[in-house]
């Protein structure tokens, strides 16, 4: 009798059950994401990622141990705008086929832009530069990868002699890393080729091309102890980085030299004196969000003003006086957008009624 009444029970649960089975759960695979292409430094691990999270990616561990990111579905609407804005202004138009070396690359755009843009991605066969060099000679018209990797195929297929066989007006879009000039030296042995410069990060999507800002709110402002260097600052978020005073070599009117880019030696903070959220804890509970997901200091002012018509803060060495002034909506859109992600959460906090922390 009792094993018919736990029958039954298993049959309902199965069929009618509030939790989702395993099959059903939401899955973000590597097709979903756009990165289903071989790399070498990686190993393809399933996680279980929190809704309020539209993906995780990695850092490329350039400066420091590969750290996680969080990118939340509020950021989503800028880093698609700035990677449509990227291609179009690269020559890439709907229908095109880029090459992507290094797969990725494409969590920076969001898949989203290659989905809507219907502009179709390959990857290479195996991560190698003889897989690009076979990509190259067979017609490949735009390649995305990284500048010294690109190069030092350019110089394989000249010195294979294989230089007719590569397309003319082949664009490279030099990402990931500084833009070499030995790139452009090779390139220019290429009838037609064109070399563009696209920074960015995982953390914030790509914010600029050639040099010009590809988001209203990239900011720079000048180190004070670095004669003649910026630091960026997205959104209210300093990006670790600096760059020179001067125009970037491939175009005379941008301001941001992304080829000379270094780290700042100097830890910068953001700290928030005005907002929109009724409550300071939940300019704390944002400001801890973007610590975990972005590892970026962010701290709200003891007197932080709250229900303010818009975001103001400042940004400052650790410890010393501010440097930068910030009034929102468009120079901290980023900033706005993590705070936005943080008070939906709170509003509809994605639970799971088999773990709770009370006691």
């Amino acid at each position: 009798m009792n094993q018919k009444k736990i029958d039954t029970l298993k049959e309902q649960l199965l069929a009618y059950g509030t939790g989702p089975l395993l099959s059903e759960m939401p899955r973000n695979t590597l097709e979903d994401k756009g990165i289903a292409g071989p790399t070498a430094a990686h190993r393809i691990e399933e996680l279980h990622t929190p809704l309020n999270l539209a993906y995780v990616t990695f850092t490329t561990g350039s400066s420091a141990f590969q750290n996680m990111v969080g990118v939340t579905h509020q950021e989503l609407p800028e880093r698609i705008r700035a990677g449509k804005l990227a291609l179009a202004l690269c020559g890439v138009h709907p229908g095109d086929e880029i090459v992507v070396a290094y797969p990725p690359l494409v969590n920076v755009f969001c898949n989203q832009v290659f989905q809507e843009e219907q502009i179709r991605v390959r990857f290479l066969h195996r991560p190698s530069r003889d897989a690009l060099l076979l990509e190259l000679c067979s017609g490949a018209g735009c390649v995305i990868g990284e500048s010294s990797f690109l190069c030092a195929t350019l110089q394989e297929i000249q010195k294979m002699g294989l230089q007719q066989a590569v397309s003319r007006g082949l664009t490279l879009i030099a990402s990931g890393t500084p833009l070499r000039d030995a790139l452009l030296e090779e390139a220019a042995r290429f009838p037609g080729a064109v070399v563009h410069d696209l920074y960015g990060c995982q953390e914030f999507g790509w914010l600029a091309l050639d040099g010009v800002p590809l988001r209203p709110d990239v900011q720079t402002f000048r180190d004070p102890q670095c004669e003649g260097w910026h630091h960026l600052i997205v959104g209210g978020l300093p990006t670790g980085d600096m760059v020179p005073e001067g125009a970037h070599p491939l175009n005379p009117k941008g301001r941001i030299c992304t080829p000379a880019i270094k780290r700042a030696g100097c830890e910068l903070e953001t700290v928030i004196t005005a907002g929109t959220a009724g409550h300071i804890e939940t300019m704390q509970k944002a400001a801890r969000t973007i610590l975990r997901i972005k590892s970026k200091l962010v701290y709200v002012s003891e007197e932080f003003q709250c229900g303010a018509p818009q975001t103001e803060l400042y940004i400052a060495p650790r410890g010393g006086k501010p440097q930068l002034h910030l009034r929102g909506p468009e120079s901290t859109r980023l900033l706005d957008d993590l705070i936005a992600a943080q008070k939906m959460y709170q509003r509809m906090a994605k639970n799971d009624p088999v773990w709770s922390k009370l006691c």
